[in-house]
């Protein structure tokens, strides 16, 4: 595995983007909404970093309990692999909880995602890296 992004939870995607791109960060594309988690979400890249900023659209959201505790913040690494299925039986066998089950990332070209929780190192997600967009 290869940590692929560093997730950021934030409230709103533009200011936040803004943000990014005064630090050096580029857009990676546009933002793209993933119905399925009701969240925007909007890749931004700098000296091959990845972050990848996610935002609630309602209070629905997978993450929007997050937002209210944690604010505008990092909250988890998205790892690559070409070993999907392995991969998750390594993680789920060597204490990770699965919490989200593999699905659609509507963001990363349809790819699989799936999402474990550490107590810890918190949560994790595991990207496979077949298919197209930001796998580099």
């Amino acid at each position: 595995m290869r940590v692929h992004h560093i997730g950021y939870l934030v409230k709103r995607l533009e200011k936040a983007a803004a943000a990014f791109e005064k630090l050096g960060f580029s857009r990676a594309g546009e933002a793209v909404y993933d119905e399925g988690r009701d969240v925007d979400i909007l890749f931004l890249t700098k000296d091959g970093t990845t972050v990848e900023l996610v935002s609630p659209k309602s209070g629905g959201s997978v993450v929007a309990a997050l937002i209210k505790t944690y604010h505008n913040a990092p909250y988890h690494i998205c790892y690559a692999s070409g070993r999907f299925e392995e991969e998750m039986q390594a993680l789920s066998g060597s204490g990770f909880t699965l919490i989200e089950p593999p699905a659609p990332a509507p963001a990363l070209g349809g790819r699989q995602v799936c999402f474990f929780m550490s107590p810890q190192i918190g949560m994790v997600e595991l990207l496979d890296e077949g298919g197209t967009g930001l796998c580099r």
